[in-house]
């Protein structure tokens, strides 16, 4: 049986994210589960590997609260080139030789970055235009222009050169930037081109990537540690089950706290019950009611 709960899953190089949605559903139907609910977290490129959140049952329902989460990278960038997909698998583009790349010059790059900026995404990205994913109509053959995306880089940092052939960078940002732009426009700002050559995501906000071939399970307490709590008498479970408010309480803080600097993602109220989490809050007139009812709890 899959328990309903976020899973922290490795996906590894050469799935793609609904490989491993689709191994969840084949478990689920062999175990009777035909009508469990399934997603992900966010998306993760065939070509890189790493945490993967799969979320089963009503935690599917929590998955626009994970999207502003900071996400932790580790990458390979290649210099010289600059590809189509700004990946290894794009055909090249743009090239350019790059022995004048030094460790104080990428630093200074760098920098710029930080922050909210706008940001140009990858062409066969899973981006909606007109409704579909911008690497269905690039793999079509069809012209694709890519608008501007807000988006917000915490911190990034070389970890290692080996120049002028590659560096390995780790940074952390917020859900909606492409590391694989990142490394389009960083080859543009130094004059020589790059693409991404490996990727792996290491974290999302407070949870870690499990390894290879690990899983790991999240419920209750567990789940959206970033928010405040607000602990449930029986009394208040079921009136909160029924549409009714309930007192506002003295709610428990947080038990994980974001990164310095990192934009508020506008954490609501958490609702548990035995151990379960059974609902998210909201502030009302008549005290707190529910935005989400996770019917069942998890």
């Amino acid at each position: 049986m899959i328990e309903s709960g976020i899973h922290l899953v490795h996906k590894t190089v050469g799935q793609s994210s609904f490989d491993v949605i689709r191994g969840f559903k084949r478990r689920a139907f062999e175990a009777g589960q035909k009508k469990l609910a399934l997603g992900h977290g966010g998306t993760l490129d065939p070509f890189a590997e790493g945490l993967l959140l799969v979320l089963a049952g009503q935690a599917t329902r929590l998955m626009e609260l994970l999207h502003p989460l900071p996400k932790t990278y580790v990458a390979e960038l290649a210099w010289g080139v600059e590809t189509d997909t700004c990946d290894l698998h794009g055909k090249p583009v743009a090239e350019a030789d790059p022995p004048h790349l030094e460790p104080a010059a990428l630093d200074a790059a760098l920098a710029s970055f930080l922050g909210w900026t706008e940001q140009i995404p990858p062409a066969t990205s899973a981006k909606k235009i007109d409704g579909e994913a911008a690497y269905r109509k690039a793999h079509r053959g069809e012209e694709v222009v890519m608008k501007p995306c807000r988006v917000f880089l915490l911190s990034a940092r070389w970890l290692a050169h080996d120049l002028p052939r590659s560096s390995t960078l780790e940074l952390t940002c917020r859900g909606g930037f492409y590391v694989r732009s990142l490394a389009r426009d960083l080859g543009r700002a130094l004059g020589c081109g790059a693409h991404l050559a490996t990727l792996r995501r290491t974290a999302i906000g407070p949870w870690m990537d499990p390894g290879a071939r690990q899983e790991h399970l999240l419920t209750g307490a567990d789940l959206l540690p970033w928010c405040p709590s607000r602990l449930l008498s029986d009394e208040e479970a079921d009136h909160l089950s029924h549409g009714r408010a309930i007192p506002a309480g003295e709610p428990w803080a947080a038990t994980w706290a974001l990164p310095t600097g990192f934009p508020d993602p506008g954490a609501p109220l958490r609702a548990l019950h035995e151990g379960r989490l059974v609902a998210l809050l909201k502030p009302a007139e008549d005290g707190l009611r529910t935005f989400a009812n996770l019917r069942g709890g998890l």
